[in-house]
């Protein structure tokens, strides 16, 4: 009897135990920063558009407006891209929910190897945002896309069905143009980019398109428009 007993206490702790999973940290939104490096974008224009994401991330007005969500918090990570073949995330999903958060964040953004590639696929830029987004470690009560690039889409499939596509998982995709005074292939006339991005890019619940008239107001526009996405 008192073997009987041993051999099924044995068996019983050999069964598997659940684990119990940590739930993923809400956050107010996702946010992906979808940045073009195409070869339109120069060094010059590569830095200063940099420069205008780190320190819009970093603005108190910024800040005040990540802490004073419902949540406190939001999910961030940075994409660069250029033709339909490449998209790369070079800063991995952050929870940001302070300003020494986003200073982190922001640091990243000067430390990242410059990357410079041939076409401009905004599609692309929209479907491997989709695929961040799917993999997003946190847990946010909206989805957002910010492209912004200095030409129209001329690689990859029709940049509406990507976009369809992401607005039908409930994603927003908000646009910043830039009316680049140094234009590669796929350049419109003056205030048809911003069309392009108002008729074939933009999507989804309250979108919007800020323009950056050129690169050196990029500070500004990008700044207006991380405080419009974030509150």
């Amino acid at each position: 009897m008192r073997r009987r007993t041993l051999i099924q206490a044995a068996a019983g702790a050999a069964l598997p135990v659940a684990v119990s999973r940590a739930q993923p940290e809400p956050v107010d939104v996702a946010l992906v920063l979808a940045v073009d490096v195409s070869r339109s974008v120069d060094d010059e224009e590569a830095r200063l558009q940099r420069e205008g994401y780190r320190r819009a991330i970093t603005n108190q007005r910024v800040v005040d407006g990540i802490t004073g969500g419902m949540i406190g918090a939001i999910g961030m990570t940075y994409v660069e891209w250029a033709g339909w073949q490449f998209q790369t995330q070079t800063i991995p999903w952050t929870r940001i929910a302070s300003a020494e958060d986003a200073q982190r964040f922001a640091d990243s953004i000067t430390t990242m190897p410059r990357v410079s590639l041939n076409w401009t696929s905004i599609s692309g830029a929209i479907r491997f945002s989709m695929e961040m987004l799917a993999n997003c470690p946190f847990d946010p009560t909206r989805q957002v896309i910010d492209i912004s690039g200095d030409g129209i889409n001329n690689s990859g499939p029709p940049v509406e069905e990507m976009r369809d596509q992401a607005v039908a998982k409930g994603i927003t995709i908000n646009g910043l143009p830039i009316v680049n005074d140094r234009p590669g292939f796929g350049w419109l006339p003056p205030g048809a980019l911003e069309q392009h991005y108002r008729e074939r890019v933009i999507g989804g619940p309250a979108s919007f398109v800020i323009v950056a008239e050129d690169f050196q107001a990029f500070d500004q526009a990008v700044l207006r428009k991380l405080i419009r996405e974030i509150a």
